[in-house]
């Protein structure tokens, strides 16, 4: 149970997605480049990750709201509309508006279901980026959405009836896994599809950002189909924007060449008018940027930028979902009120072993005279909800929690965390257990205070 870490299960989990489909051969050949489609021919293949009648309990049960939840959509004619009256999305006018032909979309389900939050929660372990999920329900013989495309990794998964959907290849190379999303096309501006296929309960359809798509139902048969989506705004682009600000205001303050008055007749040489000169002054100033270039890497600070993304990743994703027994080695499973006294006491010792709840729920950033220890375990099953939750660390304390990092999902004892002595140990120890940061290899015994010592 031990070297179980949680990047493990997470494999396992998108093994089980993507079969009979090696991860090899996915990201070999597949990944960012072009559909897949699994026809399984197994009904019961997703069990009862979500149905109609789930969300039917939902909007009875939960506050829900239209347009902050709850979407209401058609597509008739070459025209897309979206139907959102004011107020509550009462059950009752949801399925209203379903039977005049209305689809409806339930934004980030995984806040109402634990199986949708522990099947997101752990694949975002898996992508290490924020998995979200969306919910589309659309009544026979018709189509809730224009042709469009995304700007995450789309897996749509069949849950109940059946549904055509056409994908189109990006129409050039500047929609190729595009950063934002698109606007509604019309039928002439998408071209022929690559990929026209109907799906049934049990398959499953991954495609690309940048890969136009379209679905509607037949005249028989309502569909109901779950996408999750990942990996939006994770580029390396995104990383160097991040980077590149801090490299070159390092660089304007420790090389001196960054701050060189620029040649008195670049104005004469440079700009669009005199972009096909040939020119050596032109050419010589050129060189000169490409030479500033090359020296912009030794000042960027990759370590610090790729942290700033993992911050951020952290602040949009959901709280892992512990298990019964992650909860019992934890600071959940410790003291609680039983008829009329706190009962099951428990303390940490110098030998207890310990290990983080989860390798990529944490992450260690150094920003300006600080160290904080930034996580998700605090977060809410609502996006953003809550500001970014952190741990305040002193900088002496950062090579014990490398060293948990470093050793997961391996276990440490407390004692054989690298600080000056068993007290800070047992200090650091105890903030990031009582924080709901780590797990014991087992529960804590009950620490057995006499009466008088209560």
């Amino acid at each position: 149970r031990g070297a179980k870490g949680s990047e493990a299960v997470a494999s396992r989990s998108f093994d089980w997605l993507i079969q009979p489909i090696g991860q090899e051969r996915f990201f070999r050949e597949l990944w960012e480049q072009k559909p897949l489609l699994v026809k399984r021919h197994q009904p019961g293949f997703y069990g009862d990750l979500m149905s109609c009648q789930q969300l039917d309990r939902i909007l009875r049960e939960r506050q829900l709201y239209f347009t902050e939840n709850v979407d209401l959509t058609t597509y008739r004619g070459g025209v897309r509309e979206t139907h959102n009256p004011p107020g509550r999305a009462h059950a009752a006018v949801v399925w209203d508006y379903f039977q005049q032909g209305c689809s409806v979309r339930l934004l980030n389900p995984q806040t109402y279901s634990r199986q949708l939050w522990r099947l997101c929660a752990t694949l975002q372990e898996f992508f290490s980026s924020m998995v979200g999920a969306n919910l589309y329900l659309t009544p026979a013989g018709s189509q809730g959405f224009a042709p469009h495309y995304d700007d995450i990794e789309a897996f749509v998964l069949q849950l109940e009836g059946q549904k055509l959907w056409r994908v189109y290849a990006p129409r050039d190379p500047s929609e190729e896994l595009p950063r934002f999303s698109s606007g509604n096309f019309t039928k002439e501006e998408v071209g022929e599809p690559l990929l026209t296929t109907l799906l049934e309960p049990g398959d499953l359809l991954y495609f690309p950002r940048g890969f136009i798509h379209q679905a509607c139902t037949g005249e028989t048969s309502h569909s109901l189909h779950l996408t999750l989506s990942t990996c939006q705004r994770n580029t390396w682009g995104d990383l160097l924007e991040k980077a590149l600000p801090t490299a070159l205001q390092l660089a304007l303050e420790e090389d001196v060449d960054f701050r060189r008055s620029l040649p008195r007749d670049y104005p004469s040489v440079m700009g669009v008018a005199n972009a096909d000169l040939a020119n050596p002054r032109r050419e010589a100033f050129l060189a000169k940027m490409r030479g500033l270039f090359e020296r912009l890497w030794d000042f960027l600070p990759v370590d610090a930028a790729a942290d700033q993304m993992v911050k951020a990743h952290l602040h949009e994703a959901l709280p892992p979902l512990l298990s019964q027994q992650e909860r019992e080695c934890s600071v959940h499973g410790g003291e609680h009120w039983h008829e009329g006294r706190v009962v099951d006491v428990q303390e940490l010792e110098p030998d207890t072993a310990v290990r983080l709840v989860r390798r990529n729920a944490v992450r260690l950033v150094v920003e300006e005279d600080s160290v904080r220890l930034y996580h998700s375990l605090d977060n809410s099953r609502v996006y953003q909800e809550r500001d970014p939750q952190w741990v305040e660390l002193d900088a002496e304390r950062a090579p014990a929690v490398e060293a948990l990092l470093h050793a997961y999902p391996g276990y440490l004892r407390i004692h054989e965390l690298p600080l000056e002595g068993p007290t800070e140990c047992m200090e650091l120890a105890s903030l990031l257990y009582d924080r709901g940061l780590l797990l014991t290899r087992e529960p804590l015994d009950p620490v057995d205070y006499d009466d008088d010592d209560n």
